[in-house]
């Protein structure tokens, strides 16, 4: 993911680019993840802004996004130690509110976590889209059809799916995020989304 300016941002949106590549040119086996998140922090800071602090970069695994280690945006005692051929993604918040992102009432991504059938038209397409991504997110608007709300509330309320609700700061505030997943090397790192 990646921030792009539509106004009069760019400086927090260089912050946010700014961390990442801090953060990218610090990775090596034998690293702890609080230290990468100590010099996300005060990249961030340098730039005038503030970190997300509970947000957070994270390993990756087949068919799980958000699996071990945490890489935090803000300095932390320890964490998980890097090794050769770990694989996650840094992702730098940088804002001008709190610091601190809270969850809105609107929903536009899901998960299903569970199988179980469904007996509503709605439910069942849902499922089918689903389906085929294994575990992986996907977005309401997918979902061809109607009724496409009241599937997913039956699903969610049931356990079937999971939902992520929209984040945001405080209000009248930014936020810039940028990303980049990693491979650990012997001697630094490959990133593969460049």
């Amino acid at each position: 993911a990646m921030t792009v300016d539509l106004g009069s941002h760019g400086p927090l949106v260089e912050a946010s680019r700014a961390a990442l590549d801090a953060a990218i040119a610090a990775v090596r086996p034998g690293i702890a993840a609080g230290d990468l998140g100590a010099i996300i922090q005060s990249k961030i800071e340098e730039h005038g802004y503030k970190p997300v602090a509970n947000l957070t970069g994270h390993g990756l695994e087949r068919y799980d996004l958000h699996a071990k280690p945490m890489i935090p945006n803000i300095a932390m005692n320890g964490g998980a130690i890097l090794v050769e051929g770990m694989v996650f993604a840094i992702e730098p918040f940088a804002t001008t509110g709190s610091g601190r992102v809270v969850e809105a009432p609107r929903v536009e991504i899901y998960k299903q976590v569970a199988a179980r059938p469904a007996r509503l038209p709605s439910a069942k397409r849902i499922l089918e889209t689903a389906r085929p991504r294994r575990g992986l997110p996907f977005s309401r608007r997918w979902v061809p059809g109607d009724k496409v709300d009241l599937g997913l509330s039956t699903l969610v309320r049931t356990g079937v799916i999971h939902p992520f609700p929209v984040l945001h700061d405080i209000q009248g505030s930014f936020v810039s995020q940028a990303e980049h997943t990693l491979i650990v090397t012997a001697d630094g790192c490959e990133v593969t989304t460049r």
